[in-house]
């Protein structure tokens, strides 16, 4: 045997031995359903896109329900400097008018929604396992509220109601048809866009991590991964925190520990817990098989919240 088949062969023993340790992980997810997050900067590279994919193929094979619920905060800005108009944003907020919101729903339920869900079916054509790309507005998925926001005048210090326009919160989930199609003989993989109606019918645009939230917690969800672009939540010191529980993560933001975009990940981790999630996880989605090391590994990819 010469050093390159010995080389192969110690790598046939090492993924053995990977597999063999993953058994218990895998046997706890099985049938289980996992909502995860997909969006940041890397939704736009092909590469990393294509791996997530097969990610989400293989996660399907290994027993799991993936549900992705995704973004397109960056595609949406392209598309809105391409036709000449600046956003502006309230709180991480993007303010959306009548002509934004409909490039919004363009992108989102149209360009973004299908690549993902094309990206998963090319991905499991040998094995039959298809992406099927839906937005809140299907089978009245998510119903909403528009957005409210207050902000505090510096000089008269008096609070005012900030309009975001056609932003909103989500009211309802009704997931009967996520549920079936999970539950279907035929290897569905759902993938939703973050676009709800209101009540009276008009169209909203919703932060992607806040409906992941509801419907992770509408769910009863073993698991939320919300793919970021940071390896995870750091505490005063610098380092990432491994596993924290709500009133942890409460604490945090309260201290100002936590700043920026992280705010509203912890909001919408504590608030799915709060719902019957088991944990969720903040991990960084960039990171080659990040959901594979979180979910089928002893120590981890990112941050862990829990209920205590």
């Amino acid at each position: 045997m010469d050093e390159t088949e010995r080389q192969s062969e110690d790598r046939g023993w090492a993924t053995a031995k990977t597999l063999a340790e993953a058994l218990p992980y895998i046997q706890v997810y099985d049938r289980e359903t996992v909502v995860i997050k997909y969006g940041g900067h890397a939704m736009g590279e092909t590469a990393v896109a294509k791996q997530f994919a097969a990610d989400i193929v293989l996660l399907k094979l290994m027993g799991v329900n993936p549900v992705v619920v995704h973004g397109g905060g960056p595609q949406i800005s392209g598309m809105l400097d391409k036709a000449g108009v600046k956003s502006a944003f309230v709180d991480g907020l993007r303010v959306t008018d009548a002509d934004t919101m409909a490039v919004a729903e363009m992108v989102l339920s149209g360009a973004v929604n299908k690549e993902i869900a094309h990206w998963i079916t090319m991905a499991g054509k040998e094995a039959d396992v298809r992406g099927v790309g839906l937005s809140g507005k299907d089978a009245g998925l998510l119903t909403v509220r528009k957005t409210t926001r207050k902000r505090r005048d510096p000089d008269s210090m008096i609070e005012h109601e900030v309009d975001l326009g056609y932003v909103g919160d989500p009211t309802h989930v009704d997931a009967k048809l996520i549920h079936r199609l999970i539950a279907s003989d035929a290897d569905w993989v759902p993938v939703i866009a973050p676009v709800g109606v209101s009540e009276e019918g008009e169209t909203f645009n919703v932060n992607a991590d806040t409906v992941a939230g509801a419907l992770a917690g509408e769910m009863k969800a073993k698991r939320m991964l919300l793919l970021t672009d940071v390896p995870g939540v750091k505490g005063a010191d610098g380092e990432i925190i491994r596993s924290m529980t709500v009133g942890d993560a409460s604490r945090l933001i309260d201290e100002g520990v936590a700043t920026g975009g992280m705010i509203p990940k912890l909001q919408t981790a504590m608030a799915a817990v709060r719902a019957g999630v088991e944990a969720v996880v903040i991990l960084d989605g960039r990171r080659p098989h990040a959901m594979l090391v979180e979910l089928f590994t002893e120590h981890g990819a990112g941050t862990l919240v829990k209920a205590g």
